[in-house]
């Protein structure tokens, strides 16, 4: 347990901050698996409605640094790559 008055805050502070951390990661896990469940039912309209609001949402866990920039426009180029193998 740290004595310094500074230490115990940044302490408090850790820990509402890997409460906000977690949850980002899995809205980013969700959303995740909610677009290969609809590539895997190879569903067109779905996955062109939730395609957008897919990027926004791993766009947003990238900018605040929880998972990084580079990782995230990976996974959104290998999912557009197999949605684009789908509508052939």
């Amino acid at each position: 347990m740290p004595n310094i008055k500074s230490a115990i805050r940044k302490v408090r502070r850790i820990k509402k901050q890997s409460l906000v951390n977690k949850s980002r990661k899995s809205k980013y896990k969700q959303a995740l698996k909610k677009m290969l469940k609809l590539i895997d039912k190879k569903d067109k309209k779905e996955i062109d409605k939730y395609f957008h609001e897919f990027q926004s949402e791993l766009m947003k866990v990238a900018k605040t640094g929880v998972i990084k920039k580079k990782n995230i426009s990976r996974k959104i180029s290998k999912i557009s790559k197999k949605i684009k193998n789908i509508k052939k």
